[in-house]
């Protein structure tokens, strides 16, 4: 998980100087979802200008840096991979800090709304992680997820680091952390990442890979990579994007 969140996040940051600016965003946002996926889920929860946005386990920070620049939202980053956190800084300039998703240095309430994408099959105590975002967005406030659901009963392999929750473990998750669904929504029933920024996300992985095949991390990772893109090609897991809600507050 190191080698795929911390080293390769950081490499990036090299990949992006050579290739151009304008491979940042793609490259940032690969595995958290394509353009139509974040804006379904803004929309869902109400992001728009101003809108002070959680974006907890937030990696290099391009989701965050898309609805800053589409929507004018105001975010701010948490992420616990230090490497990532450097990388969202050089990247983007973004606002971050340096925290497990479970235990955020943030006040109740601080937040209009929160995002946690691809994050939740990363945690083994889910609950706890969707707690800390209730507990800091707004009363009301909406709380989006990207989940990589398990569709059948065991996997055959499981990456290292990675808990896939099925719909009622993801449920129950849910209910326990004082949320509550309003809407999902599979990813495969949205448009796929436009070409032009599959292609700038491929140059920046092939940069990488150029100047770091040789490295045992980058075969980790790649490793990771590849089992959980079988898992996924093969439908035993899929992705899905959550519109959740805070309880409002008594009267």
């Amino acid at each position: 998980m190191v080698d795929e969140f911390d080293t390769v996040a950081s490499w990036t940051v090299a990949a992006v100087r050579e290739l151009g600016p304008d491979h940042a965003l793609p490259a940032a946002c690969r595995g958290s979802g394509s353009p139509a996926a974040l804006d379904w889920l803004a929309d869902a929860i109400g992001i728009g200008p101003g809108t002070h946005l959680l974006d907890s386990g937030a990696g290099v920070g391009g989701p965050a840096a898309y609805v800053a620049d589409e929507r004018g939202a105001r975010p701010v980053l948490a992420e616990p991979m230090a490497g990532a956190c450097w990388a969202a800084q050089q990247l983007f300039g973004s606002t971050v800090t340096v925290a497990d998703g479970a235990r955020l240095p943030f006040a109740d309430a601080t937040f209009d709304a929160a995002w946690s994408l691809g994050v939740l099959c990363t945690v083994e105590d889910k609950a706890a992680h969707l707690a800390e975002l209730r507990r800091t967005v707004r009363p009301g406030g909406g709380v989006g997820l990207l989940v990589y659901e398990r569709a059948v009963d065991s996997l055959p392999d499981q990456p290292e680091g990675n808990h896939f929750p099925d719909r009622a473990e993801l449920e129950a998750a849910v209910a326990a952390a004082g949320l509550r669904v309003v809407e999902t929504v599979p990813l495969t029933d949205l448009p796929s990442t436009p070409e032009d920024w599959q292609r700038a996300a491929d140059a920046v992985d092939d940069a990488v890979e150029r100047r770091h095949r040789d490295d045992p991390r980058w075969a980790r990772a790649q490793d990771q990579q590849d089992t959980i893109g079988d898992l996924i090609s093969r439908e035993l897991v899929v992705g899905v994007l959550v519109h959740c809600r805070a309880a409002e507050a008594a009267a």
